[in-house]
């Protein structure tokens, strides 16, 4: 049995973890902003708004106050940005690190010190598909994942030794409600320049809100089986779309890679 500790629990990917770990017999620490929207009794619900990294450290107390340790943090807490990169204002560009990256920074640092004392633990970071691959009108979005993937892979590498495990999660479109408004805001400002291709983006995300391919149910249970490897991967993908548009990506860098080597290999000094 395992102490899950979630961030985002009172919805989509988080509220479907917490109730996966419960239905296997873990205990489970659920958190958000509003704790008392999280929708299960055999939890331990704490306030937590990620972006409060006092809030953060009161939170791990508590739970660890409640079971006197924490084996499993999940990072799931997090929000979206649709809109051109040159479209997005400072404030909603800021809004949306705050979250999704300096929020996942502030929970591990509360979290992190148990796990190195107990030399044992496993920390989830949910990414994203565009944690991987950019994508016109998800750019700010993806440039956060693509930070939590960045540092995930240094914290990877820094905490085996200590016996703490670290994967990363990059989900594809799942039937959640992150299109929805509570999760997904839109840039403000709209440029002409753009409005065709993204005007269709937008049309096209409201389609399919609440028609994604991924079901959260079966991405939680994975999740969670996860957690229970002895030895589990860095990096996961899933859903069909996330492994196709990961896998499209990989075979452009191979080719790109190989096409300008000698340009990339011609820059060495002469004796190195």
């Amino acid at each position: 049995m395992s102490v899950f500790f979630v961030t985002g629990a009172s919805r989509g990917f988080g509220a479907e973890i917490v109730r996966e770990a419960l239905r296997r017999g873990h205990q489970v620490v659920a958190t958000a902003r509003r704790p008392d929207e999280i929708p299960f009794g055999d939890a331990v619900k704490v306030a937590l708004d990620v972006t409060d990294e006092a809030q953060a450290r009161t939170a791990v107390e508590q739970a660890v106050a409640a079971y006197g340790r924490i084996d499993v943090l999940v990072n799931n807490a997090g929000r979206g940005l649709l809109g051109t990169v040159e479209e997005a204002s400072d404030e909603a560009a800021r809004a949306v690190f705050d979250t999704n990256v300096f929020g996942v920074l502030n929970v591990q640092r509360a979290v992190l010190p148990v796990l190195r004392a107990q030399r044992s633990g496993h920390v989830i970071q949910l990414s994203s598909v565009g944690g991987f691959t950019g994508t016109p009108g998800w750019g700010v979005y993806a440039a956060t994942k693509f930070a939590v993937e960045g540092f995930s892979e240094a914290l990877a590498g820094e905490l085996a030794p200590l016996g703490v495990k670290v994967t990363i999660v990059e989900p594809g479109f799942f039937r959640t409600d992150f299109l929805d408004g509570s999760s997904l805001h839109t840039a403000d400002a709209t440029i002409e320049d753009y409005a065709a291709a993204i005007d269709r983006l937008r049309e096209l995300m409201a389609e399919r809100n609440h028609a994604q391919p991924g079901d959260p149910v079966k991405a939680a249970a994975a999740i969670v089986d996860l957690t229970e490897l002895p030895e589990p991967p860095l990096r996961i993908q899933l859903g069909t779309d996330a492994v196709e548009r990961i896998s499209a990506k990989l075979d452009f860098m191979r080719a790109e890679m190989a096409k300008w080597r000698t340009v990339s290999t011609s820059t060495d000094h002469d004796d190195a």
